[in-house]
């Protein structure tokens, strides 16, 4: 048997969470803990039910999806950790076929391609983000957009202990300023070409009804760590010539 895969499924009052529980206990992949993590939801925790004998359940007060991750990193028992977003889903062979990827790699971290779906499960874009060849052109991405989606993440636990947890203070795009604080500390994030993760468009997420609140955090991230990923990227550069 593999190492052991925490997937961490934050959760406030989303209709779609059963699909992403379904989703993680259909793994075909053997050594899995899935926590559960509701973030003060007062809706549709009834969906949730059917699963509590299959998941680790804990309720908390609200206070965002970076304070519901932190708490699912501080329960999880995986060596590896993997984040899905309660109103997505994950393909059955996701950790099977990404763990099994690093492995053989051998690196720690990795992120894949997804497919972006409507409220209906239909595939509306496939492969949505682009096919990396290298290290380099992941690094590269990040000085115009943020390249990773988190819910395509399978990284070791053990980043976390070295460079800290998700930050409170970016309520919609904490997992942007964590990726960028793992790559300018010299933590590698390689990009893995399959699409193993459905990423849903619908009416309530929360990229569409806070793209303001998100925008105005992503130019406060992007003026703080772009020239340190700059310089990052120089001192890799000299060091190859």
């Amino acid at each position: 048997m593999g190492p052991k895969v925490s997937i961490i499924i934050p959760f406030y009052n989303c209709p779609y969470v059963d699909q992403a529980i379904k989703s993680a206990l259909d793994q075909t992949y053997e050594n899995i803990e899935i926590v559960v993590i509701d973030d003060g939801s007062t809706s549709y925790t009834e969906k949730i039910m059917p699963f509590k004998d299959k998941i680790i359940y804990i309720r908390k007060e609200n206070g965002g999806t970076a304070t519901a991750l932190n708490t699912g990193l501080f329960v999880a028992t995986g060596e590896y950790i993997a984040w899905l977003s309660s109103d997505d889903y994950f393909v059955p062979t996701k950790v099977s076929k990404q763990i099994d990827f690093m492995t053989k790699k051998k690196i720690d971290a990795s992120f894949t391609n997804f497919d972006y779906i409507n409220k209906d499960n239909q595939v509306l874009v496939p492969w949505c983000t682009k096919r990396f060849t290298n290290l380099e052109d992941v690094y590269n991405a990040f000085l115009t957009y943020n390249a990773i989606n988190g819910c395509t993440i399978l990284i070791k636990k053990e980043f976390f202990d070295k460079v800290g947890v998700f930050s409170p203070d970016f309520r919609y795009t904490h997992d942007y300023e964590m990726w960028f604080r793992m790559l300018v500390n010299g933590y590698e994030i390689h990009y893995f070409d399959e699409s193993l993760t459905k990423f849903r468009s619908h009416e309530n997420s929360g990229t569409r009804k806070y793209q303001p609140e998100m925008q105005k955090e992503m130019k406060i991230i992007e003026y703080h760590y772009r020239p340190l990923l700059k310089e990052y990227i120089k001192s890799l550069q000299s060091d190859q010539s």
